[in-house]
């Protein structure tokens, strides 16, 4: 009988350390010396609300799809409780034509407690690549129209993930501040934005301007749950709570042409700049997303995983925000891999 007891408890220890290294455990950490990558290719499906913005571009109620998504993972095991990431995604719509780099990270993450009951703790922090590629997009009539994905804003996130195992259990819960900073990294064509009928080039004005963006303070917090159900099928699920700031506009970057010889041109320059920076002073853009994801993996090989995930987005925002929709579905599926 103590055989048998032993052996049992030799079983549960053995395989916890399996259970952990299941690359889509919310606590998994990699061990000094290795290499993982997890990299999903998604389509989301999107139907757009009838904010504002979206009315303007009498856009309301219109559908997306496919819009292709792509996210790549990567870590290194500095130590066993030291990891250096990276995360980058990258999402193309076709039927609005915007596409480009909409995720970039990269960090360090530490394990600050681990304990033999199965609890953990990390604390990480990261920069924010926004600044690798400028926003772009133009601006007229029916408002702002964005070309991509990045705000052109570098900045830094600082975040915090507390969880623990029970034998296949795992819960874990993290927060994160992102800050970024304001800058001129944009450009956005004005050739379509007239006064009185005339282009405003008419006015010293050239056709593409850079505008100084305000800096932002963003929120990011969540639930991770997974069950291992057996040493090769895992499941998961998540709850992700994202608060976007407002962006603003500070003032013009842009030199414009000199029309002090004519007072009628230059109070004109003069009207047309003040009014456009003031509508964007505070673009009313902000919104929440509340996001839940479900996973169903397979370990392939000790080295190799796939996973089938789905996410649904429910959000609100204010009115002038573009990305608030009645629906956004996503379905994807991941590959993991360990060296």
């Amino acid at each position: 009988m103590k055989k048998t007891v032993k052996a049992a408890v030799a079983l549960s220890v053995l395989a916890a350390p399996a259970y952990a290294a299941n690359l889509e455990n919310p606590l998994y950490m990699p061990t000094q010396g290795t290499v993982y990558s997890k990299t999903s290719v998604g389509v989301m499906y999107k139907k757009t609300d009838a904010s504002q913005a979206q009315k303007q571009k009498e856009h309301a109620g219109a559908t997306e799809f496919p819009v292709w998504r792509l996210h790549e993972e990567l870590g290194y095991g500095i130590t066993d409780r030291l990891e250096l990431y990276g995360k980058f995604g990258y999402t193309h719509d076709g039927d609005i034509d915007r596409k480009g780099m909409h995720l970039g990270r990269a960090g360090l993450k530490y394990r600050v407690i681990d304990t033999d009951t199965g609890f953990a703790w990390d604390l990480y922090a990261d920069a924010q690549l926004g600044g690798i590629s400028e926003m772009s997009g133009s601006y007229a009539a029916n408002g702002f129209t964005y070309d991509n994905y990045s705000n052109g804003r570098w900045g830094f996130h600082v975040g915090t993930q507390f969880g623990r195992t029970w034998s296949k259990f795992t819960a874990a819960a993290f927060a994160e501040v992102l800050r970024t900073f304001g800058n001129d990294n944009n450009s956005i064509d004005v050739s379509d934005f007239s006064v009185g009928g005339m282009p405003v080039s008419t006015f010293g004005i050239p056709d593409e301007i850079s505008v100084d963006l305000k800096s932002t303070t963003e929120f990011n917090a969540g639930l991770k749950t997974f069950y291992q159900i057996d040493d090769r099928w895992s499941v998961g699920g998540s709850f992700t709570w994202k608060r976007h700031e407002d962006n603003g506009v500070e003032g013009l970057a842009t030199s414009l042409k000199d029309v002090s010889a004519n007072p009628m041109l230059a109070a004109y320059q003069k009207t047309i700049v003040n009014t456009l920076l003031n509508e964007v002073a505070d673009m009313n853009d902000g919104f929440d997303e509340y996001i839940f994801n479900v996973t169903v993996a397979n370990q392939i090989t000790d080295a190799m995983q796939v996973a089938v995930y789905g996410e649904y987005t429910f959000d609100n925002g204010h009115r002038q925000s573009q990305n608030t929709t009645d629906v956004k579905a996503e379905l994807g599926v991941r590959l993991n891999v360990r060296f």
